[in-house]
């Protein structure tokens, strides 16, 4: 589509991307629906202010990895991206529903894989949506299928967990070094924005170190640690702390230990989208986070 303009994101553009986003994603939460689940919804109130509030971190941090796709003055598309020390992340990518396969996608993500030009590795959390996937195959990225658990946590089953506590912003040094390890490189100032939105839960002791943040209604937003037994613990404190229905969401076959805890919980495994992966193997033991990975 010859019309359409990519320029830089401004911040006056993220309201309109989280509805964008918002209906993009329902559709595409529509198309890959089972039958037997609920009807999918459109973003809520809540989850809108927090997906605003952290696109507008990363437009601050990175405002040469976000662009906007316009049509007539109107925003059709937009992605946004970041660095973290030798990793380009992509945030956040949609088109328009029933634009999508209309040439708008393409320039965008060549103007967000641009910022990352000179990283060493890349990785970003794809839908299912084959159109989208066909396009992350194209710019090089390897996919490993996703899992997610999802179901009501069986109270009977969890373990006495001890030598978990609060985090605190003096444990971002410690959660860096386990970043590192884990994925190759620290969240750096991305640790700020989850601190103020999410629960932080440390794990730091003789037999390992490791680190959670849990969302503010519970379940998992992000694990790292440096062993599979500490990893298992932090997961089995935010199911015990989290609501009776539980999800834990973007698992891949390197994490194992989190499938077990899940089925040993009682939940249900389920298989969604893909781990795209660049120059580097999927991380273990870690549980991405779906933006800010």
């Amino acid at each position: 589509m010859s019309d359409v303009r990519i320029r830089p994101m401004q911040v006056d553009d993220v309201p309109a991307a989280e509805r964008l986003s918002a209906e993009a994603f329902l559709d595409v939460d529509r198309r890959s629906a089972r039958r037997s689940w609920p009807e999918p919804e459109l973003r809520s109130t809540s989850r809108a202010a927090t997906w605003i509030a952290r696109t507008e971190h990363v437009l601050r941090t990175d405002p040469g990895g976000c662009w906007v796709a316009e049509l007539e003055g109107e925003m059709v598309g937009f992605a946004t991206s970041t660095v973290r020390e030798t990793m380009w992340i992509l945030a956040t990518y949609a088109v328009r529903p029933g634009l999508q396969g209309a040439g708008i996608g393409k320039p965008l993500l060549e103007a967000a894989l641009h910022h990352g030009r000179g990283c060493l590795r890349a990785m970003l959390s794809s839908s299912s949506d084959p159109r989208a996937v066909r396009r992350y195959h194209a710019a090089g990225f390897s996919l490993h299928p996703q899992m997610f658990l999802r179901g009501r946590v069986d109270r009977s089953v969890l373990p006495v967990v001890e030598k978990v506590r609060e985090g605190t912003p003096s444990d971002i040094d410690l959660m860096d070094s386990l970043d590192r390890r884990t994925r190759g490189a620290a969240h750096g100032v991305d640790h700020a924005f989850m601190l103020q939105h999410w629960r932080l839960l440390v794990s730091d002791s003789t037999t390992g170190s490791g680190y959670a943040y849990a969302f503010p209604e519970g379940g998992l937003a992000l694990l790292a640690a440096d062993n599979r037994l500490t990893a298992a613990r932090l997961l089995w404190t935010v199911l015990a702390d989290g609501p009776e229905e539980a999800g834990v969401a973007h698992l891949t076959a390197a994490n194992q230990w989190a499938i077990d805890v899940g089925i040993a919980a009682r939940l249900d495994l389920h298989t969604e989208g893909y781990l795209a992966l660049r120059a580097m193997a999927p991380p273990t033991p870690y549980v991405h986070n779906g933006a800010l990975l």
